[in-house]
C-alpha cells in the first residue's frame, strides 16, 4: 500500500500510533505541522483524509483486508485491526503483562519477534518535530528490548548472541549504564571476562568525562562481584512499562497477517526505560545524532547569479572551519538595503547545509522592518529551542536561562545557524553557539565590527553588482532572447537600478507583465521617474532605487496604489486579505485582487499562501507615498479600520476559547473593519495561532492617540499567550499595555493589565510580584464595579494560593470569585468557580461539600455547551469519588471527562486525568487496567515533554513489577 507523498503519510502515522482511539484536528494539525501551521493547515488535513478513504477503498477492493478513516467529534480515527501496525504489535509483543510468568525462552521468542520488526529506520522519509521526537522514543523502546531479550537469552544459556547484538547497540549508546550491565553479564557468562571489564571501564571513563559522575551503584556492583567471580543475581527480568494483556504463547508470535501490515511506523512511543539512562544531548565526542533535526532554511533564489567572490570567501571560511574543528565560527554579511545579502546567505547555505548533518536554523530577526518591531533574542531564542524539540513545559522561565538551554541543546552538534536581517551585535549575541561545530550567518546592514573584535566574526561586505552581474540577473529573470533583442534598453536599465538586485527584480517583473512592450520604453519610462529614497542616494539623480519603485508603482491600478500606500501603515510583519481589505476599506475578495496585482509587480509577496508581505524598503517607500498623497485623516481611518479588525476578531477568539463574559467593553467597530466571524474553538484557537505575532506587534506599535487599542489588545490576547505557556511575551504585551493605559488615564486598561502581569509573573517564579500586580488589578476593578474582573482575579489568586499549599485562602479567593461571577450575571464563570471550590473542599477533605458544589457546576457548563469546562468538572466529580471510595462511580466520571477532553484538544488536561484514573482502577483491584491507563497517560506526557514524565515513568516500571 502506497498512501501517498510525506505529508499525507505523516498523517496517517499521526492517527495509526494512537489506532482505535480518536484523535483530535489540533493534534494532527500540531503533529504535520508543528506548533506554528500555516493557515491552510486545517483545509490541508481535511484533503488528506479524503485521499486515504480514497486509498482505504482501493485496498479493500484487493481483498487483502480492511481499514477505514472514521469521522469522530473533534477528530478522527483509524479503524483497523491494531496487529497490522507494527508498533501496537511491538507493544503487544513487548508488554510485560503478557510476559508474566513465562519461562525464559518464552519471554525471548516474543522479545525476537518484536524486535523482527524492526525494519530501518521509523517513519522513514518523513520530518518533523513530532515525528523526530516519537522516533527516538522508539528507538528508546528497542534498547530496552534488546537489553530484556539479552537478559533472557543469558539465563537460557545463550549469552553469546546476547553479547554480539549487545555490543552493536552499545556504540550508539555508550551512556546508558542497564545495555553495559548487560553486555558485561552476556560477556561474563561467554567466559570473555576481560572484555566484560573493559567494557565497565569504557563506560565509567564516558561517564566521568561527559557527565562528571561515576557509574550507578548496579554497575559498580556488578563489576566488583565479576572480579570476584561472583556476579550478583540480574533482578530485572521485565523493565518496560505494560500496555495492555497479551495472548497466550501460541498466539504472541504469530505468521505474519495475510493483510499487509502499516509498516516504518515503529515502535511506540510508551514504555521506555527512565529518560535519565539516555541523556537527551548526545555527547560532544560521540557520533549519536539529535533527537530533532530542524531544516529552517527557505528555499533558495532561482536564476541566482554572480557573487562569485563572496561566495569563493565564504567557502572558504567553511574551509578553514573545518580545519580547525575546536573553534566557534561567525560570519558575518553587511551591505545596504536591497542588495542580496539575504539572496547570497540562503544560496550559500543551501549548497553546503549537508555539511551539518544536525539541521538548520533561521530566523528573520526584523531588524531594520519599518513595519513592525524586531524579534528581540527572548522571542528568537525561544522559537530556536521549540524547534529543537524543547517543550513549554520544559521552556525555562529567564532569558539567560533559555540562552545556556539553547547552547546546550547544541552542544556536540554540527548546526548552521543563520541570523538574518540583525540590526546589531547585542541582538545576536545570544543566539550564538557556545561550543565548536556549528558555523552562525548573519546578515545585517550594519558592519557589525564588534562581533569582530570580541567573537572574531568574519566580516564580509556585499556591493552593488558589477554591471555585467546586473544584466545576467535581469536576463535570468527575463529571458535571454528578449534582453539580447534590445542591448542598449537594458544597459540604460541596468544603469538607473545602480547595481541593485532588489531594483532589477521589480523592473524584470513589469517587463515580464509586458511581453508585447519594446524594453526602450520601459527605460524611457523608468528614466524619467526621479524621485529617489534618501537613504539609497548615489548621488546621480536618475539612479535611485525610488525612482524604479516609483516607477512602478504609477504602473498599479488607482486602487492598487491606494492599497499598497496604506501597507505601510500595517502594524505586523504580514497580513492575510481581510486585514488588508479593512486597511484600505474594501472587501476581503476585492484585496485579494489587489493583493495579487502588487505580487506581481513584485510590491507585495505571497510568503505563505494567503499571506502577504513586502521588503522593508519597499514599506518604507510606501510609507512615504502615503505620508505625500493620502491625507492625514485618511491615514488615520485607515489605521482603525485594521486596528479594530484585529481587535474586534480576537475579542470574539478570545470569547470563545474561555465560555465567560469578559470584563472589558469595546467600543463599536468603525465601518469596514472586517471583524472576522469565528464559529468555534477550533476556529478562534486557529486564528490566533496565525495573527498573534501581528497582535504583538500591534501591542508595541500602535501610534499615538491610540493608547486604548494598546491595553485591550493586550487583553485579547491573555488566554491565548497563558495556554500557549509564553510568559515572555504576556510580560512584554502587558508591560506596554500598563504604560499605554497609564497615559491615557483608563483605570480599566490598567487592571486588566495588573492581571496579566500577576499571571506571567507567578509563572516565571515571581510571586511576590505576582501578589503585588493582583491586587492592585482587584483594587482597581473594584473601584471600576467591574464583578467579571474581580471573579478572574480571584481564580488566579485562588490557583496561587493552591500552588503554594495554602488550601484554605485559595477556597476563600473562589468563594469571592463565585459572587461576582453572579453579580455579573455569568453563568458560564459561575460554573468555573463552583467546580474550583469543589476540588479545593476535596483537598480539604470536605468531600461531601465537595460533591455538591461540583453537581451544581456540571448543570451550568452543560446549559452553555463549555465542553472545557464540562471535561473539568467531570475530572473534579471523579476525584472526589474517588476518595470516597467510589470507585466504580469515579472511573465512569473520569471515562466521561476524557472522553471531552479529547474532543477539545486538550492533551495535557487528557494526560492528568489518565493518571488519576490509573490510580483509581489500582485503589478498585483493577491493576492490569491502571497500568493500562497509566502507560496511556505516559504516551501523552513524553509527547508533550511535561516534567512529570520521569515520575509517572517510575510508579509505572514499579506497579509492573510488583505483578510479576
Amino acid at each position: 500500500m502506497e498512501p501517498g507523498p510525506p505529508q499525507r503519510r505523516t498523517v496517517l502515522a499521526a492517527l495509526a500510533v494512537n489506532v482505535g482511539r480518536p484523535v483530535p484536528v489540533e493534534v494532527l494539525i500540531e503533529r504535520v505541522w508543528g506548533a506554528d501551521p500555516p493557515p491552510g493547515a486545517r483545509r490541508a488535513l481535511y484533503a488528506h483524509v479524503a485521499r486515504l478513504r480514497r486509498v482505504a477503498e482501493r485496498f479493500d477492493d484487493t481483498g487483502q483486508g480492511r481499514w477505514s478513516l472514521l469521522r469522530r467529534a473533534g477528530g478522527y480515527q483509524l479503524a483497523l485491526d491494531p496487529d497490522l501496525v507494527d508498533l501496537h504489535r511491538f507493544q503487544r509483543l513487548t508488554a510485560p503483562t503478557g510476559q508474566s510468568g513465562l519461562p525464559d525462552d518464552g519471554q525471548a521468542a516474543l522479545l525476537r519477534g518484536a524486535l523482527e520488526l524492526w525494519r530501518g529506520e521509523p517513519l522513514s522519509g518523513l520530518h518533523g518535530i513530532w515525528v523526530a521526537r516519537v522516533r527516538e522514543a522508539w528507538h528508546r523502546q528497542r534498547v530496552d528490548a534488546v537489553i530484556r531479550l539479552a537478559g533472557a537469552e543469558v539465563r537460557n544459556g545463550e549469552p553469546a548472541a546476547a553479547a554480539g547484538r549487545l555490543t552493536d547497540l552499545q556504540g550508539e549508546y555508550p551512556l546508558t549504564e542497564p545495555l553495559t550491565e548487560a553486555l558485561m553479564r552476556a560477556l561474563h557468562a561467554t567466559g570473555d571476562t576481560a572484555e566484560a571489564l573493559r567494557c565497565y571501564a569504557r563506560t565509567r571513563q564516558h561517564l566521568v568525562e561527559e557527565l562528571g559522575t561515576e557509574p550507578g551503584r548496579r554497575l559498580q556492583e556488578l563489576h566488583q562481584g565479576i572480579l570476584r567471580g561472583q556476579p550478583p543475581h540480574d533482578a530485572r527480568r521485565v523493565v518496560s512499562a505494560p500496555a495492555r494483556p497479551a495472548p497466550s504463547l501460541a498466539s504472541a508470535v504469530p505468521a505474519a497477517p495475510s493483510a499487509p501490515r502499516l509498516s516504518g511506523i515503529g515502535p511506540p512511543a510508551s514504555g521506555m526505560p527512565p529518560a535519565a539512562l539516555y541523556p537527551s544531548a548526545p555527547p560532544r565526542h560521540t557520533r549519536q545524532r539529535p533527537s530533532i533535526v530542524p531544516a529552517q532554511l527557505p528555499m533558495d533564489v532561482p536564476g541566482f547569479i554572480g557573487r562569485v567572490d563572496e561566495l569563493t570567501r565564504l567557502h572558504g571560511i567553511l574551509a578553514e572551519a573545518r580545519q580547525h574543528p575546536t573553534a566557534v565560527v561567525i560570519s558575518a554579511v553587511s551591505g545596504m538595503a536591497g542588495v542580496g545579502k539575504t539572496t547570497l546567505a540562503l544560496h550559500w547555505a543551501q549548497r553546503v547545509w549537508r555539511e551539518f548533518p544536525d539541521g538548520q536554523l533561521y530566523v528573520n530577526l526584523r531588524g531594520f522592518d519599518p513595519g513592525g518591531t524586531p524579534v528581540g533574542p527572548e522571542r528568537a531564542v525561544r522559537d530556536f529551542l521549540e524547534a529543537l524539540g524543547v517543550s513549554a513545559a520544559q521552556m525555562p522561565g529567564t532569558l539567560n536561562a533559555q540562552v545556556g538551554l539553547y547552547r546546550s541543546v547544541l552542544a556536540g552538534r554540527r548546526m548552521l545557524v543563520v541570523l538574518d536581517n540583525a540590526r546589531d551585535a547585542d541582538q545576536v549575541r545570544p543566539l550564538l553557539p557556545g561550543s565548536p561545530g556549528c558555523l552562525t550567518l548573519i546578515t545585517s546592514r550594519n558592519s557589525l565590527t564588534g562581533l569582530a573584535a570580541a567573537e572574531g566574526a568574519h566580516l564580509l561586505r556585499v556591493g552593488l553588482l558589477a554591471p555585467a552581474e546586473a544584466r545576467d540577473l535581469f536576463a535570468a529573470r527575463l529571458g535571454a532572447a528578449r534582453v539580447a533583442a534590445e542591448p542598449t534598453a537594458v544597459d540604460e536599465i541596468v544603469v538607473r537600478c545602480a547595481g541593485l538586485p532588489l531594483a532589477l527584480a521589480v523592473v524584470a517583473a513589469r517587463a515580464a507583465a509586458r511581453p508585447d512592450r519594446h524594453l526602450t520604453l520601459l527605460a524611457d519610462e523608468l528614466g524619467v521617474a526621479v524621485c529617489r529614497l534618501d537613504p539609497l542616494e548615489t548621488g546621480d539623480p536618475g539612479t535611485g532605487v525610488r525612482a524604479v519603485f516609483e516607477w512602478s508603482y504609477r504602473m498599479l491600478s488607482p486602487q492598487a496604489a491606494r492599497l499598497f500606500r496604506y501597507a505601510g501603515l500595517h502594524p505586523g510583519p504580514d497580513s492575510d486579505a481581510t486585514a488588508l481589505g479593512a486597511l484600505a476599506g474594501v472587501t476581503a475578495e476585492r484585496a485579494r485582487e489587489l493583493a495579487t496585482e502588487l505580487t506581481a509587480a513584485h510590491l507585495l509577496t505571497e510568503h505563505r499562501p494567503h499571506r502577504y508581505t513586502c521588503h522593508d524598503l519597499l514599506r518604507a517607500y510606501a510609507t512615504e507615498r502615503g505620508t505625500e498623497q493620502d491625507s492625514e485623516a485618511a491615514r488615520t481611518e485607515a489605521t482603525r479600520r485594521v486596528l479594530d479588525h484585529y481587535l474586534h476578531t480576537a475579542y470574539a477568539a478570545d470569547a470563545l476559547l474561555t465560555r465567560r463574559h469578559d470584563p472589558m467593553t469595546l467600543a463599536p467597530p468603525v465601518t469596514g473593519s472586517l471583524p472576522g466571524q469565528l464559529s468555534d474553538h477550533d476556529e478562534a484557537l486557529a486564528w490566533f495561532t496565525a495573527e498573534h505575532a501581528v497582535l504583538l506587534s500591534a501591542v508595541e506599535r500602535t501610534p499615538d492617540g491610540c493608547d486604548s487599542y494598546t491595553w485591550q489588545l493586550a487583553a485579547t490576547l491573555t488566554t491565548f499567550l497563558e495556554r500557549q505557556g509564553n510568559w515572555q511575551a504576556l510580560a512584554a504585551a502587558h508591560g506596554t499595555a500598563l504604560d499605554a493605559a497609564r497615559r491615557s488615564g483608563e483605570r480599566a486598561g490598567q487592571a486588566a493589565a495588573h492581571r496579566g502581569l500577576g499571571l506571567a509573573r507567578f509563572q516565571e517564579g515571581h510571586t511576590d510580584e505576582a501578589r503585588r500586580h493582583y491586587k492592585l488589578a482587584l483594587d482597581l476593578f473594584a473601584d471600576a464595579g467591574n464583578h467579571a474582573g474581580q471573579a478572574r482575579t480571584r481564580q488566579n489568586l485562588a490557583k496561587m494560593a493552591w500552588a503554594q499549599g495554602r488550601h484554605l485562602e485559595a477556597l476563600n479567593h473562589s468563594r469571592h470569585s463565585l459572587k461576582h461571577f453572579r453579580a455579573a450575571s455569568d453563568r458560564g464563570g459561575q460554573a468555573i468557580a463552583l467546580n474550583d471550590m469543589g476540588w479545593y473542599l476535596a483537598a480539604l477533605g470536605a468531600y461531601g461539600q465537595a460533591l455538591t458544589h461540583c453537581r451544581q457546576a456540571l448543570p451550568l457548563v452543560e446549559e452553555i455547551g463549555d465542553l472545557s469546562g464540562q471535561a473539568h468538572t467531570w475530572d473534579s466529580l471523579g476525584y472526589v469519588h474517588r476518595h470516597l471510595a467510589r470507585h466504580d462511580r469515579a472511573v465512569e466520571c473520569y471515562d466521561r471527562a476524557l472522553a471531552l477532553f479529547q474532543q477539545t484538544g486538550e492533551r495535557r488536561s487528557e494526560a492528568v486525568c489518565l493518571t488519576y484514573l490509573g490510580d483509581t482502577l489500582e485503589a478498585a483491584g483493577r491493576p492490569s487496567e491502571a497500568l493500562d491507563a497509566w502507560h496511556r497517560a505516559l504516551e501523552l506526557f513524553d509527547d508533550l515533554g511535561l516534567p512529570d514524565a520521569d515520575r509517572l515513568r517510575a510508579k509505572v516500571r514499579e506497579r509492573a513489577a510488583a505483578t510479576l
